[in-house]
């Protein structure tokens, strides 16, 4: 119910603020016009391109700023201000692009007065919103009335909640407290008087935010609220304050308590997917170009395949062959084990300064990360991604602990966090694991190609190898 009348409501600010926008750029005008004693010299093409882009900006804007979000604003001084800062980006957008497009002739005049008329119309029109909203709706007959049923720290937690909340109107009208110590008893006794409460009372939805005990037979009481025709809402006990990790999924119109694990939902695979498809195509038309000159050089420096294939540990543990220039002796693997005692990494990593399996060619194509081009085959078979998590060994995978098992939720990737912060300089492997949660936890797509972008800088600055 609170999602969809927030869509409404939010609909309907956009429209006000548009409204207010394009009277203010009139106004604007009529007063620009008699203040130039009519002579305001104006294109009107232009005139009009400028109500609209502006309209545009501030429907951005304001929402990146959480003028149209499912809070209430903290505060009239707040709101005030915040569409102060909305209005101000707004109008430099604007003069950027009079700028751009070289306006010699643009009204200073105009400019000025479109700015404060539009200031003081969208606040004028959010203001008697907010009073609507915040004195008229909730007294009104109409008010939504709501009962909770909680434990203690959570019903202070939900009243907040509900207070915070954009809606038509609503307001608590009583909670009933449950809690596990020994007045369990006393509190369940308590619940069961809600038939004669629900009978009692005007209330249109009961809210419970119970947790896994046992001594409360929820469905008894679902089904006396459903029998009263009276809504219900449950906070899951799985959920815990400060986490956005639990969700509701429908399969067939049957719902699912989902509980995510990164950040990364079905539109964003595929934006991925898209991006590694590109990219992935580009990577190996170079590779293609790179080949016989660098096989050349492999070749002539010492013996072993030109492609190097390596197994390791993909998402969720799917085992893949990894591609490479070989940049090692043909004997690498096995003489591991001999330079175990040198290596610098704390963790499940293998990792030494000067290794000396690394062929002289090999140190030259691992400076310039050329060893790593035919990585893209493996981006283009969808075994990896142009950005993800370091792509571990089997042997790495056998020593992880539960907590280092997160990393490799999702395809690794050619680059990543890690590499862009610091590549050899990180020698923990903890770390590596944490700035690798941080990536899937708070990823977003334009993530993806600044860490792309940052990996060129940094493969160009020869900081290193991956």
């Amino acid at each position: 119910m609170f999602q969809q009348q927030v869509y409404i409501i939010n609909n309907i600010l956009i429209a006000l603020d548009a409204l207010a926008i394009v009277i203010s750029g009139y106004f604007a005008y009529v007063i620009g016009y008699y203040m130039a004693d009519n002579n305001l010299r104006m294109d009107h093409t232009v005139f009009v391109l400028s109500i609209l882009s502006v309209v545009v900006f501030n429907i951005y804007i304001m929402g990146k700023l959480n003028l149209y979000s499912d809070k209430k604003p903290a505060s009239k001084h707040r709101l005030v201000e915040t569409i102060f800062k909305a209005v101000v980006f707004d109008f430099l957008l604007l003069s950027s692009g009079i700028m751009l497009l070289k306006q010699v002739d643009y009204s200073r005049s105009f400019f000025i007065l479109f700015a404060i008329i539009s200031f003081f119309g969208i606040t004028a029109s959010r203001l008697l919103v907010e009073f609507y909203m915040g004195s008229i709706s909730r007294n009104n007959f109409q008010v939504w009335k709501i009962l909770i049923v909680s434990e203690p720290d959570k019903i202070k937690f939900l009243i907040k909640l509900f207070e915070e909340q954009l809606s038509f109107g609503h307001k608590i009208v009583g909670t009933i407290s449950i809690n596990g110590n020994n007045d369990g008893e006393k509190s369940v006794k308590i619940l069961n008087d809600l038939p004669e409460i629900l009978q009692n009372y005007e209330i249109d939805e009961v809210v419970f935010a119970l947790s896994s005990d046992r001594s409360v037979h929820l469905v008894d009481y679902l089904g006396v609220c459903k029998k009263r025709g009276i809504v219900v809402r449950i906070l899951p006990s799985l959920w815990v304050p400060g986490t956005n990790e639990l969700s509701i999924e429908r399969c067939q119109k049957v719902p699912f308590l989902t509980i995510k694990v990164n950040n990364i939902n079905a539109t964003g695979m595929l934006y991925k997917r898209v991006l590694d498809l590109v990219g992935g195509l580009v990577g190996t038309i170079i590779t293609i170009i790179l080949y016989p000159f660098l096989a050349l050089a492999i070749k002539l420096d010492s013996p072993g395949p030109v492609i190097f294939k390596h197994k390791r540990v993909g998402r969720n543990g799917r085992i893949f062959n990894l591609y490479k220039f070989r940049s090692m002796n043909e004997n690498a693997e096995e003489l591991q084990k001999k330079f175990s005692l040198q290596n610098e990494m704390n963790g499940a990593m293998f990792k030494i300064n000067k290794d000396p399996r690394i062929t002289r060619v090999g140190r030259w194509l691992r400076k310039t990360s050329l060893d790593e081009f035919p990585q893209f085959l493996n981006v283009l078979k969808g075994q990896m991604s142009l950005v993800g998590t370091r792509p571990p060994t089997p042997e790495e995978v056998e020593i992880y602990l539960p907590q280092h098992l997160k990393r490799i939720s999702i395809k690794p990737g050619i680059t990543g966090l890690w590499q862009v912060s610091g590549r050899n300089l990180i020698k923990d492997f903890d770390k590596i694991v944490e700035l690798d949660c941080k990536y899937l936890e708070n990823w977003r797509f334009l993530d993806d190609i600044k860490i792309i972008f940052k990996t060129v800088y940094v493969v160009l600055r020869r900081k290193g190898a991956f």
